[in-house]
């Protein structure tokens, strides 16, 4: 048996797969998110680790854990967590989702325009080298006592192994790796006070890098087993979806929302906000686009409305909504592809007296798909291709919700067994590809042998009805961004008068 450990945003899921890398169980432990500020987004790492010791009782109650063989990780990306020299966590880690550094952004591509060229990505707000220039600016005495930092799933690797590592897909979204040579940049580590002294190793995610700690091994009742690399959430859900090769991908609905593709080299495009990042196997890359606010945007909602999700997708499945004049703007946390502006806000435009709960509902999952659209465009006109897209994320348990982003971006898609925790089977299958190269077997065979697609559970194909009112509420949808973002700026200074 091989465990997956997949440290999302709203949660940790741990994943066990059989030899065959079927899902034998899954557990979770939530976790939750601070903003004490307008733009910010952070969590205590320590929270993270706790969940963690959590999540691996829940499974001990399930299963002897002693016939595990080794251990993959897989999660949130771009996330900056500070240590100092005794590995003590200086701060609460900056997280994916948070805009505060988009002065340092703009400064970091200003003052070294090479910038782009060495990391093939833009300076966003989300990505971990702004944040670290915000702290030297901002908490200077922080940023003194500075000695590593690690993306969020690598310091559950440290505190599980005591070595510090990373793999190249997830510190791809640093800015401090070159993708083409997969390793640190050391022009890029300077630009924000840095060296390779305060960095991880970086590994390939299906790389050994150590193995439990004899004090952890006894504190979580496990045998000391190997630990993998791992991968970001992202390409894990890649791995877990047996997405591994060129003109492959796949849709994930979590917290954000992301649009993924393979391919075949290192393939740069900026200026189309494209993220261009290593995969998680070896002589592969991929480009992606990302939405910050997905399946996070119908959870505000239903938060806000005081219902769960379940009770607004069955109550719309239940009514005759099928199309509304309510647009929904999904920026809670600002936007990434194709605007890069941190300062985007959420809208709900054309509401009137008569709107109903329903028609926010569907307002929200037909905006998330619009902004999916964006992501697709982007990445075409960036030359992805992709053949066949499949659905990942907790978000694609809604066969209602697959078929509308079937219907705006006019695509065949695909639900799979094992959607809902992709990222974590993925962390697990890298977990057993580890395992077995240290035996000798050849890591190509293995990939083709064990990264395969599960197996179809529901095969979405765009309705052709209702492609015009899909068309035409999109463009309404793109001109509302153009029209306010302006506006936006305006009202977020308004929060310091």
């Amino acid at each position: 048996m091989y465990l997956g450990l997949d440290l999302g945003t709203s949660g940790l899921k741990g994943v066990i797969i059989d030899e065959k890398g079927n899902v034998l169980a899954q557990e979770s432990a939530s976790l939750s998110t601070s903003s004490p500020f307008p733009t910010w987004s952070e969590q205590d790492p320590l929270s993270w680790w706790q969940a963690c010791v959590d999540v691996i009782a829940q499974l001990q109650q399930r299963f002897d854990l002693a016939k595990l063989k080794a251990v993959g990780l897989s999660g949130q990306m771009h996330g900056a967590t500070l240590l100092d020299k005794g590995g003590n966590v200086l701060r609460p880690c900056i997280l994916w989702n948070d805009g505060r550094s988009q002065t340092q952004c703009q400064a970091l591509m200003e003052e070294y325009p090479d910038l782009i060229e060495r990391s093939g990505n833009l300076a966003m707000s989300g990505f971990t080298a702004p944040k670290i220039r915000w702290v030297q600016e901002n908490e200077p005495d922080i940023f003194e006592k500075l000695a590593f930092v690690l993306l969020p799933k690598d310091y559950i690797a440290y505190r599980l192994t005591g070595f510090m590592s990373s793999d190249c897909s997830d510190a791809s979204g640093t800015l401090w790796l070159n993708p083409e040579t997969r390793q640190w940049d050391d022009v890029l580590l300077a630009a924000t006070g840095l060296s390779q002294s305060n960095m991880p190793k970086v590994y390939e995610g299906c790389a050994l890098v150590g193995e439990l700690s004899t004090n952890v091994a006894n504190e979580l009742g496990l045998p000391k087993l190997p630990l993998v690399a791992g991968a970001g959430d992202n390409a894990a859900g890649a791995v877990g979806m047996g997405v591994t090769n060129p003109e492959q991908g796949f849709i994930s609905l979590g917290t954000s929302g992301v649009y993924f593709t393979v391919s075949e080299s290192h393939k740069a495009n900026p200026q189309n906000t494209v993220h261009a990042f290593c995969h998680a196997l070896p002589n592969r890359w991929h480009q992606m686009g990302v939405t910050l606010s997905a399946a996070n945007s119908l959870a505000w909602f239903a938060k806000l409305v005081n219902k769960t999700v379940p009770e607004l997708l069955d109550s719309l499945e239940e009514s005759d909504v099928q199309k509304t004049n309510v647009v929904f703007l999904p920026y809670l946390n600002g936007e990434r592809t194709p605007h890069n502006d941190p300062l985007a806000n959420g809208q709900f435009v054309g509401l009137v007296n008569s709107s109903s709960r329903e028609e926010m509902t569907l307002a929200i999952l037909e905006g998330v798909a619009f902004s999916l659209l964006d992501c697709q465009n982007a990445l075409m006109s960036a030359g992805s291709k992709v053949n066949e897209l499949s659905l990942i994320g907790g978000g694609a348990r809604s066969a209602m919700w697959r078929q509308i982003i079937a219907n705006v971006l006019e695509k065949r898609l695909i639900y799979r067994d094992g959607g809902d925790v992709g990222p974590g089977l993925g962390a697990a299958r890298l977990a057993s590809l580890g395992e077995q190269q240290s035996q000798g077997k050849d890591i190509e065979w293995l990939i083709k042998e064990y990264c395969t697609m599960p197996e179809v559970l529901e095969t979405h194909e765009p309705d052709a009805t209702m492609a015009e009112y899909y068309q035409k509420k999109y463009v309404l949808f793109q001109k509302l961004y153009q029209s306010t973002h302006m506006l936006n700026v305006e009202l977020m200074a308004l929060s310091s008068v």
